[in-house]
């Protein structure tokens, strides 16, 4: 399941709030873990002990704040104990599971709660009366370093791709966008990258310079990669308002979907 906006005027009442984790997602197969973008990652055969043929869609976590180091860790073929421990899966759904969320819910926890494993816990899910209400979670959130909040329907089955069934809402927009060229610096960035030409998965195409570093000026990510902005809003024409570079999205390849 992929997340879509959340938009004022829903009614609130018919989903579960939960935080919105800055990792990287992982689902178990029952036999693997599979990033978002389809490659099998690297755990070390304890991380994973144990865990049931039953399948698992969640978040490969380091801590708010810590996106880096779960990314990096998660990408690497072989990457040490030390780094591992810093990491939890945070299980918010139970893919294979018939029902609506409220009726896999029980079932989600329970599973959890048999694997017994402290890195392995289920995502704690809320409800919610009112979007002021709403709004004050999510603000509560953010100060303490979260990125935001996911809503989940209730009366919704599990449902692979995009739809309304869930939800992500924080205080910016972002999105995905895959580098299909460079921009040429001037004036400080003479001779280095002025800007990635990004293509959305839309098929739109926009120059994306604000907030890259000068390490990324120097050694732009290649061509089919795929990175996080954030911006306010779109233009009439679908592109991007005050879009800026967020982060390199190391756990999606070339090719891979947005």
């Amino acid at each position: 399941m992929l997340a879509q906006v959340w938009h004022s005027g829903l009614a609130v009442q018919d989903y579960w709030v939960s935080e919105k984790y800055d990792g990287v997602r992982g689902y178990w197969d029952g036999h693997r873990l599979i990033s978002r973008g389809g490659q099998v990652i690297a755990v070390p055969a304890w991380f994973t002990e144990g865990w049931p043929a039953t399948p698992l869609d969640g978040e490969l976590w380091a801590g708010r704040g810590a996106f880096s180091h779960a990314q990096s860790t998660t990408r690497q073929t072989q990457a040490g104990d030390a780094a591992w421990r810093r990491m939890r899966f945070m299980v918010f759904d139970l893919p294979a599971a018939a029902g609506s969320f409220d009726q896999r819910l029980p079932q989600l926890r329970a599973v959890v709660a048999a694997i017994g494993q402290d890195w392995v816990q289920a995502a704690p899910q809320w409800r919610v009366v009112s979007e002021a209400e709403l709004q004050r979670q999510l603000a509560k959130v953010v100060a303490a370093g979260g990125e935001g909040l996911v809503l989940h329907k209730a009366a919704a089955p599990y449902r692979a791709g995009r739809s309304g069934d869930l939800l992500k809402l924080k205080p910016y927009d972002d999105a995905e966008g895959q580098v299909v060229g460079y921009k040429p610096g001037k004036g400080q960035w003479q001779g280095q990258t002025g800007a990635l030409l990004l293509q959305t998965r839309e098929g739109l195409r926009f120059a994306l310079g604000a907030g890259l570093t000068a390490e990324l000026r120097r050694q732009p990510p290649p061509l089919g990669a795929w990175v996080t902005y954030r911006y306010q809003g779109l233009h009439d024409s679908g592109l991007p308002r005050f879009a800026r570079f967020l982060r390199l999205r190391e756990d999606m390849g070339p090719g891979s979907p947005p």
